[in-house]
């Protein structure tokens, strides 16, 4: 991989297999494959004590509950006397506060020497309450949930909980940067900056076409069975959604070959991966995202409503979460937009880091 850093591949990585997995980390320089996120022991060493904070039964968006809701969360830093060096950082899609770690410290995305990170897995990544943990609403019977429920969860966590009922800001990456899109209209005076890296305020129908395509190849496999499965299904499909949409085509030829890309395919059947029932209730929640919704569908009556100063950060060749509504909310809002020009797709914000670490920095200190 070319530009990296150590945060090259702390990026939404939902639909990437083990196999993929290994291959893109193949191509990244032996310090980086010490130091990324997905060097699993390595992260392990710098990640925080796991915590969980019971919410009981929690009413969703819906009306209906999660029994027995439970959310997981890790902090970073040392919290000052007046609390005002917060930062919420819910995880992306599949992720978990675990591979959020390498993120933060000294030179990083987020320097916890100055500013005191509090990263929440979403509802639905298989530590928080989600149809893969959930003993009392197992598999399809957990309720659906939406993005701005994942940010009430986190409300609820930071100021029922932690204490907390003000940060310096809410920043995410992929359906971590949905989650502050919606953070922004939901609870505007809550945060004084917001920084949504590769995330939007409401998919564009590219982006609901790949959703609902990974919800099919899921409940179209014989082996979902509504979603009481032995083995994980789709695994092939997911494999495939992954090596097409997760870069470019020009980044995906670099550092793939014919036989690597063969010897993959055949063992993409069996790879691990993220669980299917918690991967249909996260897309689902996603693709029901709009942050206009409340402001009869204006993205301009809804960037009205916006008081933090705001960060967009998008990735011009992004065919996961392709930029347009962040870019235009952006305008909307007379927002500070970085626009990330190579050619690593989602993947950019770990791929340029050089160029996002720093705006990051400066956009928190300012």
């Amino acid at each position: 991989m070319r530009n990296c850093s150590t945060s090259c591949a702390s990026v939404s990585l939902w639909f990437i297999t083990n196999a993929q997995l290994k291959t893109f980390m193949k191509n990244v320089s032996r310090t980086v494959l010490l130091l990324s996120l997905f060097t699993f022991a390595a992260v392990g060493a710098s990640a925080q004590e796991q915590k969980f904070a019971d919410l009981g039964d929690f009413k969703l968006e819906s009306g209906e509950v999660i029994k027995g809701c439970r959310i997981g969360y890790r902090t970073f830093g040392t919290l000052n006397g007046d609390k005002s060096n917060v930062v919420l950082f819910p995880t992306w899609a599949s992720g978990t506060t675990e591979q959020l770690a390498s993120n933060f410290g000294p030179g990083r995305l987020v320097d916890t020497s100055k500013f005191y990170v509090v990263a929440v897995d979403a509802l639905g990544n298989g530590v928080s309450s989600s149809p893969s943990n959930s003993t009392a609403q197992p598999r399809m019977k957990f309720p659906r949930f939406t993005v701005r429920d994942m940010v009430e969860t986190q409300h609820h966590l930071l100021t029922k909980v932690l204490g907390i009922s003000h940060v310096r800001a809410v920043m995410g990456i992929s359906m971590g940067g949905m989650q502050t899109f919606q953070w922004m209209v939901a609870y505007p005076d809550f945060m004084e900056r917001a920084i949504p890296i590769v995330g939007s305020p409401r998919l564009a129908p590219y982006d609901l076409l790949l959703w609902q395509a990974q919800i099919d190849a899921i409940m179209n496999d014989p082996g979902w069975r509504g979603g009481e499965y032995t083995e994980e299904p789709a695994r092939a499909a997911e494999y495939e959604f992954g090596a097409l949409l997760l870069t470019t085509p020009e980044e995906f030829n670099r550092r793939m070959t014919r036989e690597k890309l063969f010897k993959e395919l055949g063992q993409a059947k069996t790879a691990k991966g993220f669980d299917a029932n918690d991967k249909i209730r996260q897309d689902q929640a996603m693709m029901a995202l709009d942050v206009a919704a409340p402001f009869g569908g204006s993205l301009e009556r809804a960037a009205a409503a916006v008081r933090a100063r705001v960060l967009v950060v998008v990735a011009r060749q992004d065919h996961v979460v392709t930029p347009g509504p962040a870019a235009e909310f952006a305008r909307l809002l007379k927002a500070q937009l970085l626009t990330l020009e190579g050619d690593c797709g989602h993947l950019a914000p770990g791929c340029e880091s050089q160029k996002v670490n720093p705006a990051v920095a400066d956009f928190l200190s300012r």
